[in-house]
């Protein structure tokens, strides 16, 4: 069975996100999906199924077990789909058990949907102190205005804003309380980051203890999270071009876009990148 790596939110060799890419010859069940992913050894592993009607099924699996969908993986198998020649520039469909998503291909860069975004809810103000204790801040590292808040494009995160990349840099992560945090309300991990500027729109930092990523350099999901609770402050206007920068103190520098639609009330998010393979091979089942 094929298996290839790709660093996906890069356009080059050694940077952004790496993701597993599995092309299975075979019906394969959830836990050799697992096992495949465990000796993967990245956050995620995407295995690939091409329907007869030209549409692409993806399954996401960490090394822990299944999540329902996965940014950086979901580009990483489309931009390889592309540089395998099984599909061409132009609109496809991506069916993941988050939904279906609409996926566009232009040369070597993949534009995804994200699932409807959802917020949540907001962490309850009197909890707060907790959170930013569990990463060695106090509530006065929140800058003024913003507020820890839960959202979700296909995968529920808690956005917590930070005051300046300082802040996001000196942050430790406390791993079994993110973890207890994540489990009691009911999030993927968290989405740490400081407003940008000079072009960027935010540096941002990922946690997700929970499903065993102490932290992952480029995030689809979570940034198109953020893009809607970004939204929701004003901050970002539709059809703006969004950049999100990430992984850079984890020498895997990361370029993440986003663009935010309205119609008749209702908002997308979509999410941008590239992806370069890095490894090709063959797992002998």
């Amino acid at each position: 069975m094929k298996l290839y790596v790709m660093d996906a939110f890069a356009n080059r060799i050694f940077g952004g996100n790496q993701a597993g890419v599995a092309l299975p010859d075979r019906e394969l069940s959830d836990e050799t999906m697992r096992q495949i992913a465990a000796e993967m050894k990245h956050s995620e592993t995407a295995f690939i199924h091409m329907e007869p009607d030209g549409s692409v099924s993806l399954r996401y699996f960490t090394p822990a077990g299944e999540v329902d969908l996965c940014g950086h993986a979901t580009v990483a198998s489309f931009a390889l789909l592309r540089q395998l020649e099984k599909i061409g520039d132009g609109d496809h469909t991506a069916h993941t058990k988050a939904g279906e998503l609409n996926i566009t291909v232009r040369g070597g860069t993949v534009w995804m949907d994200m699932a409807p975004p959802q917020l949540i809810g907001d962490i309850p103000a009197a909890e707060r102190a907790a959170l930013y204790a569990a990463y060695g801040l106090t509530e006065a590292d929140c800058p003024e205005g913003y507020i820890p808040r839960m959202v979700s494009t296909g995968l529920a995160d808690i956005m917590m804003p930070v005051r300046d990349h300082e802040t996001l840099i000196r942050a430790v992560q406390n791993a079994p309380v993110v973890t207890e945090l994540s489990q009691k309300y009911d999030v993927t991990g968290v989405h740490m980051f400081c407003p940008g500027r000079d072009g960027v729109t935010a540096w941002c930092s990922n946690y997700a203890p929970l499903y065993d990523i102490p932290e992952e350099c480029a995030t689809g999901t979570s940034n198109g999270a953020l893009t809607y609770y970004l939204y929701l402050r004003g901050d970002v206007k539709p059809e703006q071009e969004n950049v999100f920068l990430q992984g850079e103190h984890m020498s895997r520098p990361s370029e993440i876009r986003s663009l935010l639609y309205e119609k008749d009330g209702a908002v997308t998010v979509r999410i941008g990148g590239s992806a370069v393979m890095s490894l090709d091979c063959e797992l002998k089942l």
